[in-house]
């Protein structure tokens, strides 16, 4: 792990903690994912920087050999966020429909209005959802930050692929308590 800094504009993003992903059997306990990703959310809305809630609601629409087709709908709540993430009226509420959360959003404009020029990313999936949204901010030019303890995968050999290959490449990586510090140190030196 290397993380070293955080940039003064940074903001949070969550991926993907929704009522009907989080039932899911991952590797890691959800609640333990969720736990985490709350106190990175604590800090940066007491540091007035922005929060990022994604949920996912609908797919891609190109054909795939896996999984549901296009255009198939999601049972009723199943894209509601999980009430522990206790949505802020200042939070930037993000509905994707594809793996990524830059792809089919105007999240990208919402972060450059604000001056963002980092990300922290926390959530589910490891390997889909976090990975695809981490590459597009790589993408984009913003510096990029992945919360190891904040995410998990339901197969344990894409989530420390995504880990130990792909993450080191995207950004920095660190544990939540680690990125804490860093946004802490950095108020107490304001």
């Amino acid at each position: 792990m290397s993380l070293t800094t955080l940039d003064p504009n940074s903001a949070l993003i969550v991926i993907d903690l929704q009522k009907g992903i989080a039932s899911g059997n991952f590797i890691h306990p959800v609640a333990d994912v969720v736990q985490r990703t709350r106190a990175l959310i604590d800090v940066f809305r007491a540091n007035d920087l922005p929060v990022v809630l994604v949920n996912v609601a609908g797919r891609a629409p190109g054909r795939t050999e896996q999984g549901p087709r296009a255009g198939q709908t999601f049972a009723e709540g199943w894209a509601d966020l999980l009430p522990e993430l206790d949505r802020q009226p200042n939070d930037i509420a993000v509905t994707k429909r594809s793996w990524g959360a830059f792809a089919t959003t105007d999240l990208e404009a919402q972060l450059r209005t604000r001056g963002i020029t980092q990300v922290v990313v926390t959530g589910v999936v490891t390997s889909t959802g976090v990975e695809a949204t981490a590459r597009q901010a790589y993408e984009q030019g913003f510096n990029v930050t992945l919360a190891l303890d904040a995410m998990t995968d339901m197969r344990e050999e894409a989530h420390d692929y995504s880990i130990r290959n792909v993450f080191p490449r995207l950004g920095e990586t660190g544990l939540a308590h680690e990125i804490i510090s860093l946004l802490e140190k950095r108020t107490s030196a304001l």
